[in-house]
């Protein structure tokens, strides 16, 4: 059985100041996180916050991304990578996923098609730039020849943000670590029975899961329009939507899908919909649900605090450290997996 940890993630709130990333960051940093997870939105490029967090905190594991596999290269994501690693002399992992038509397509005019097959391909280039090889790869999507890191990254990690079958095949079959965002426990028990079988079919350890989870201690009105105004982001992509049907929010779905607004689903989204995909409410359920993400399947929690009315998620992120001995195992030495 994998030992569990908790990280945290860099939530990008809509309507909040740029560089509360950095805040949050040293929040985590102070209370003892060690593992940190800098994705990409429409603010920073996340090498280069990766690089300001490793300048302003003693975070030890930088995980970049999940970065768009149809937007960035695998040879753009092991420079950037290797860049931050040397730079800093920090261990940096990479994250990979799909992203959604509209970074990819409508911001960076990148085809949004055959993104199973671009990631597993993404993930095969990867290993060998990390490990020192030379590129010499010829598939479907990606083509590269004679690149070659000058520091290469033979302990990075590659993890994979899973949607449906398909990609959930591909992380199983080819990540050290497959992602999942904004689902409920019962669906981790379901994601750790189909990695399991992949993995097991193609004759490989099954990987680690890793699941991000949005937590809010005591949350207010504030916190409450702050998590809907996020979720209203992702009603409309695939995968998403479909999970959120499936949780009973069917109707929400179709509207956003058939509304060019995002702003007008703020309101019609209840406190049902963020707490079904997170830890949201008093200290004891807060914890109650993190244990339930663990209890389900997963190995790690990156934990997405909430910062509309808690300043930089320092109360929540606080209040977890608090508590974390009784969700976390011990190791035979008696000490915490962060």
């Amino acid at each position: 059985m994998n030992q569990r940890s908790l990280g945290v993630v860099l939530p990008y709130w809509l309507g909040r100041p740029d560089l509360e990333a950095l805040g949050i960051a040293r929040q985590a940093s102070a209370c003892g996180f060690e593992r940190l997870w800098l994705g990409e939105m429409a603010t920073f490029d996340a090498f280069a916050l990766a690089t300001a967090v490793a300048d302003t905190t003693s975070i030890p594991r930088l995980t970049v991304g999940p970065l768009a596999v149809g937007v960035r290269s695998p040879v753009a994501i092991a420079m950037g990578a290797a860049s931050v690693a040397t730079l800093t002399n920090r261990r940096v992992d990479v994250a990979l996923g799909a992203s959604s038509p509209h970074i990819v397509s409508a911001w960076h005019d990148r085809s949004w098609k055959g993104n199973a097959q671009r990631t597993r391909e993404s993930v095969t280039v990867l290993r060998d730039l990390f490990n020192g090889n030379r590129a010499a790869f010829s598939g479907q999507h990606i083509r590269t020849k004679g690149f070659k890191l000058r520091q290469p990254q033979p302990g990075c990690t590659i993890s994979v943000a899973a949607f449906g079958p398909r990609m959930m095949q591909v992380a199983a079959e080819s990540a050290d670590e497959v992602v999942l965002n904004l689902v409920a426990p019962a669906a981790i028990a379901q994601a750790r029975a189909s990695i399991d079988a992949f993995a097991q079919a193609c004759g490989r350890p099954a990987p680690r899961l890793a699941v991000w989870v949005t937590c809010a201690v005591e949350p207010g009105p504030a916190a409450y329009h702050q998590l809907a105004s996020q979720l209203a982001v992702y009603l409309r992509p695939p995968g998403y939507g479909e999970m959120f049907t499936e949780l009973g929010f069917g109707d929400l779905v179709r509207k956003a899908r058939a509304s060019d607004s995002r702003h007008a689903l703020v309101e019609d989204i209840p406190p049902e919909l963020p707490a079904a995909v997170g830890a949201i409410g008093s200290g004891p359920e807060v914890l109650r649900r993190i244990k339930a993400y663990f209890d389900a399947g997963a190995d790690h929690i990156g934990l997405v605090p909430s910062t509309a009315e808690d300043a930089e998620g320092a109360a929540t992120l606080a209040f977890i450290t608090d508590h974390a001995r009784s969700l976390l195992s011990v190791d035979d030495r008696g000490e915490m997996a962060w």
